[in-house]
């Protein structure tokens, strides 16, 4: 017969139980004592979050673009990540963009009135009967005890001015046609018909973040701040990760503790790649050892609390002096990035500053003589991909919006892109010379579009090769 196991109250315990938890039974005198005896921890008189304005509009905004629908915007649910432990939750950007919230599985329904509602998990009552007034002490993935306290339903309206109610009676709010941002929440999707709309829905949630207000811009310069900040810690640092068997990690883990200590993340997986890694355009192993002869690619920006995020590149020579054919590519990077900078105005085409690189990039081929001729796109084969996109909640923002008001629209004042040309040079490239191999370069910069043309958010951190030599030299020193 299987073996019994005994708690200290005699009470046998069978192997033929589910043991996905290793904790003890709760016993009723437990669950009895655990009900009673706790100070009221609601705080109210809670003031409005400064983001909370906006978002109104943002909503406001919504509703014009979809008069007299339900739209149902959910904020995204938890992910295993190794049995009993969950992914840090990050909520949708879309539900971010128009709540500011940032709970799982909540849902923002717009009613056909156009009312909104945030329906949430609310905080669970300890003195309630049943599971529910044990939800927090006993739930690992939702209780208090476990993951911390959720808002309570009036503290989530003073904080996000907005009509909250329990995630329990949302199928109430859910009757009739409606259209929904889908893929996000699986059980949502399954309460809601397919609309023919959805798709359209989907695109204006990225179209409407295409122009930042100056609250999201400031979000945005405090993100690209925070993140200049980190790319110093990395120079002051590298001594120590040079020293190190997998340098490219302690890099990573240099920037990760600012991102940690000034936002909420990293907005997207570091890449610090070393040598010929920097030729892996998302390289994010990050498991080399550093050489003083090769160059740093480090593409990293930091999140902020409120999810906005920057996008930055360096590419350092880690003796901190480029050498003649490093100092080569670089400049030739630089200049492209310059001229694609320099295009950069309102009515501009999106896509006219990457053309606008890529000139100078061909030119240069041509010049060193790895192309014959500046005509075709066989420069692509050295610096696929694009040169910049959309920066906000999203690193590459605004994915979902319709190509005729991106990607081939035109350029508005307070729109924020990266410009980021770069050459990636194969070390097993046999059309390039034997010193250009495994050379890899990308300078990426943040930029916000002016009326009169676009100011450079990073410019703190130094781009031209010298003025790189003279940072590095006084971090190092």
């Amino acid at each position: 017969m299987p073996h019994a196991h005994f708690l200290s109250t005699g009470t046998p315990m069978s192997d033929e139980l589910n043991t996905g938890s290793h904790d003890l039974p709760i016993s009723d005198a437990l669950a009895a004592f655990m009900k009673d005896g706790w100070q009221d921890t609601s705080r109210p008189g809670l003031a409005p979050l400064p983001l909370a304005a906006y978002t109104a509009k943002r909503r406001a905004a919504l509703v014009q673009r979809f008069p007299g629908e339900r739209l149902v915007i959910p904020s995204g649910t938890l992910k295993a990540r190794s049995n009993d432990d969950d992914y840090r939750f990050r909520t949708h950007s879309a539900f971010a963009y128009l709540t500011g919230a940032q709970e799982p599985d909540d849902v923002l329904v717009i009613a056909p009135s156009g009312t909104a509602t945030l329906f949430m998990r609310p905080r669970s009552p300890r003195s309630a009967e049943g599971t529910a007034g044990q939800e927090f002490y006993r739930d690992r993935r939702y209780g208090e005890f476990w993951v911390g306290a959720r808002p309570t339903l009036a503290e989530a309206e003073a904080l996000h001015q907005i009509e909250c109610a329990p995630i329990g009676r949302l199928p109430e709010a859910l009757t009739g046609t409606s259209r929904v941002l889908r893929g996000v929440d699986a059980s949502v999707d399954a309460q809601v018909a397919p609309h023919d709309g959805d798709g359209e829905l989907t695109s204006f949630l990225s179209e409407m973040r295409l122009v930042k207000d100056e609250w999201e811009i400031a979000e945005l310069q405090h993100a690209v701040d925070a993140t200049g900040r980190g790319f110093e810690d990395v120079v002051r640092a590298l001594p120590q990760a040079l020293a190190h068997r997998r340098g490219e990690r302690y890099v990573e883990g240099v920037f990760g503790l600012r991102a940690r200590l000034e936002g909420n993340a990293v907005g997207y997986d570091t890449i610090a790649a070393s040598g010929a890694h920097a030729c892996v355009l998302h390289w994010t192993r990050n498991d080399g050892r550093l050489d003083r002869e090769q160059l740093l690619l480090l593409d990293a920006g930091v999140e902020t609390d409120d999810l906005y995020t920057a996008d930055i590149t360096r590419t350092l020579p880690l003796s901190g002096r480029f050498s003649p054919i490093q100092r080569q590519v670089y400049e030739l990077v630089y200049e492209a990035q310059s001229a694609a900078m320099a295009v950069l105005r309102p009515g501009a085409r999106f896509r006219d500053f990457h053309q606008a690189a890529m000139r100078v990039i061909a030119g240069g081929l041509r010049e060193w003589g790895v192309l014959d001729s500046v005509d075709g796109d066989l420069y692509r084969r050295y610096t696929l991909c694009s040169s910049g996109h959309m920066l906000g909640l999203d690193v590459h923002d605004c994915a979902k919006a319709r190509a005729s008001v991106y990607l081939d629209g035109v350029l508005e004042a307070g729109q924020v892109l990266t410009v980021e040309p770069g050459l990636y040079l194969q070390p097993d490239d046999l059309t390039l010379p034997p010193e250009f191999r495994g050379i890899g370069v990308r300078i990426e910069d943040d930029l916000v579009i002016t009326e009169d043309g676009a100011r450079l958010m990073s410019s703190g951190l130094p781009r031209h090769p010298d003025e790189i030599e003279t940072w590095m030299g006084r971090l190092l020193d």
